[in-house]
């Protein structure tokens, strides 16, 4: 096959913040080409592993428009409160803490746990079916990118002729590294946790960051469970857990009796006896960000621009609202009759997505560095300064809202 075919946008990246953008994009109708290096099986019966997102009310917006939310198999689990405590390992949290309810700024929930093998039997079958979406995946595509347009030659496949490349293929992008764009990074000496757990009493749609010397501590809810892996659990959460990495090494090697119980001295006794579902996950914890998110004819996307600590879970809804302000700017030049990958439009997506990458950022760094420690005098001030938070009604809006992604 050695056709060519014309499109306004190629989306070189198929996880959830490019597969998502190319749904919206084509939804929005903009000619959209999607490729991917490995392959979208459609995974009809994948088992339960444990991981989940944390989707933001804000981010959810995007999958609506995208065509997905309705898609997903199983039914999300809304979070309607966040509590966030200190502690030590072993011991009960401080009496100090700050509590959001999801009333204090609306009726709708801060945001909704998504099991992650959910959106991508929904993205996989969606972008299969979608009117104004190719899809190229397993394929390795060469990209030429030059002032009047860019050429995509896919292996064994048509060449495209496309107005704007998207690169959301993740922190190593090979995209971004062609058109030498540099990079600062930072590695933090921790490892993340992921894993879920089964547990005797409800959640009751509550979300804890529990903070420790060694990092945050997330017990994320979600929904009921009918998997076999799960063994029909009715009360099941996500766990998200901060370690040293030597450490984190240490619990990983640890059988499902000991594993369970260093969660249950992290986590206290509120959901009483527990039990892990599901695989493990670990992650080298680290934060990077693109020096610039465009170039000729290419915008950076969601990891290929910047990664920050997940101590605030907002990784992913940060790619997702890189995803949300990109197609609005590419579906009104579309709509408009102008160039969808001008470097005028280019210009305005960077004005608008970098500053606030950047601040989250260095947000998520200052939280890991404050309370990654167990100074006691340290430890006082932010104890002071959660109850001091939760006392104040409007910046507790202020960072209620930003939970939200509004």
């Amino acid at each position: 096959m050695t056709d060519t075919i014309s499109v306004d946008v190629c989306v070189v990246g198929a996880g959830p913040v490019g597969g998502t953008l190319a749904c919206r994009l084509a939804a929005g109708g903009v000619s959209t080409v999607l490729i991917d290096r490995a392959a979208l099986p459609p995974m009809e019966h994948p088992a339960f592993d444990g991981r989940a997102y944390a989707i933001a009310s804000g981010a959810r917006t995007l999958l609506v428009e995208a065509g997905l939310w309705d898609r997903l198999p199983d039914p999300p689990n809304p979070i309607l409160d966040i509590r966030v405590t200190d502690g030590r390992v072993g011991r009960r949290a401080s009496r100090l803490h700050l509590h959001f309810d999801h009333h204090e700024v609306g009726d709708a929930p801060f945001g909704w746990m998504v099991e992650a093998r959910g959106l991508r039997r929904a993205l996989n079958a969606h972008v299969r079916e979608m009117e104004g979406l190719v899809v190229f995946a397993p394929a390795v595509a060469e990209i030429a990118r030059m002032e009047q347009g860019a050429r995509v030659r896919v292996a064994g496949g048509p060449s495209i002729d496309c107005r704007l490349v998207i690169a959301a293929e993740g922190r190593q992008s090979p995209l971004r590294e062609a058109a030498g764009i540099p990079v600062t990074r930072f590695d933090y000496s921790q490892t993340g946790i992921v894993c879920a757990i089964s547990h005797e009493k409800p959640h009751h749609n509550v979300a804890l960051e529990h903070f420790l010397p060694s990092g945050p501590f997330a017990v994320l809810p979600m929904a009921p469970s009918a998997d076999a892996e799960v063994g029909g659990a009715p009360n099941v959460s996500a766990v998200v857990w901060t370690e040293r990495t030597r450490t984190a090494a240490t619990m990983l090697r640890l059988d499902e009796v000991r594993f369970a119980r260093e969660i249950g001295r992290r986590l206290g006794d509120y959901l009483g006896e527990l039990r892990t579902v599901g695989r493990r996950w670990n992650y080298p914890l680290s934060a990077m960000l693109a020096h610039r998110y465009v170039g000729t004819r290419l915008a950076l996307a969601g990891d290929a621009a910047h990664g920050i600590h997940p101590i605030a879970g907002q990784g992913l809804n940060l790619g997702f609202r890189d995803a949300i302000e990109l197609a609005r700017l590419v579906i009104e030049a579309k709509a408009a009759g102008t160039d969808v990958g001008s470097a005028d439009l280019l210009a305005r997506y960077q004005r608008a997505r970098r500053p606030d990458n950047l601040a989250m950022l260095a947000m998520t760094d200052g939280l890991d560095r404050l309370f990654s420690t167990n100074n006691s005098a340290v430890r006082l001030a932010r104890d002071l300064g959660i109850a001091a938070v939760d006392r104040t009604g409007p910046l507790k809006k202020v960072f209620m809202r930003r939970a939200m992604g509004a």
